[in-house]
């Protein structure tokens, strides 16, 4: 067969399987595997400070997300859906710039209506300690209103498991992406500190009424 022949034979057959197979897609998630989790926290020492530590679920979502990054090669991830996880993702993934940018985005704070800004930290093992974002709030933070928003823009059907302060819990979805947390902190730790004052002022006015009433007791007992 000449060669023109042979190439547009060639040519054909790839047409026929783009057409009953689709072309190469982009990665594709996983989401029916381990959730995704965050945990969100006061900073001690830092009233207007929230923190939140997102960690992936299943390490395959994680190479699913560097391709989708442009971090990792397309092929990682097979037309069948099959990803090919390696340890070398997660290094190659945390440091980046469009790791950060990507959590950043996704992940929001905003206290008393103003957007909070966010901070990465590097991660040291991203595949079994996740990442760490500082969100800096214009003014000591009582209420935060977090959303997450990670991996759902690759597929609708990811969760996210969250904890907060006092063993508080909530899950994250496409539809429910922001939740409203009280942090130990800020308004919401002045605010109980006012309360234990007041209650340490009027439990010591009982005792000086009581200690004044032994007192007179014990006078007319003596008269």
């Amino acid at each position: 067969m000449p060669l023109r022949g042979l190439a547009g034979g060639l040519a054909t057959a790839l047409a026929c399987v783009v057409a009953v197979f689709g072309a190469p897609a982009p990665a594709g998630a996983h989401p029916f595997g381990d959730p995704q989790t965050v945990a969100i926290t006061a900073d001690p020492g830092r009233p207007e400070v929230v923190r939140v530590r997102w960690k992936v679920g299943g390490l395959d979502d994680l190479t699913v997300l560097g391709v989708n990054l442009g971090l990792l090669p397309q092929d990682r991830v097979l037309l069948d859906g099959a990803v090919f996880y390696q340890p070398a993702d997660a290094a190659t993934i945390g440091p980046s710039k469009e790791f950060a940018a990507y959590l950043l985005e996704q992940v929001t704070v905003t206290s008393d209506g103003r957007a909070c800004t966010g901070t990465v930290t590097p991660p040291d093992d991203l595949a079994k300690t996740g990442a760490g974002i500082d969100y800096t709030c214009p003014k000591a933070v009582g209420v935060a209103s977090v959303a997450v928003r990670t991996l759902t823009d690759l597929n609708p059907a990811y969760r996210t498991l969250a904890t907060g302060p006092g063993g508080a819990r909530a899950v994250y979805t496409d539809d429910a992406d922001t939740h409203d947390w009280t942090l130990s902190g800020g308004a919401a730790g002045q605010a109980g500190r006012r309360a234990a004052v007041q209650i340490a002022v009027v439990l010591g006015g009982l005792l000086l009424v009581a200690a004044a009433y032994v007192l007179v007791r014990k006078r007319k007992r003596r008269a």
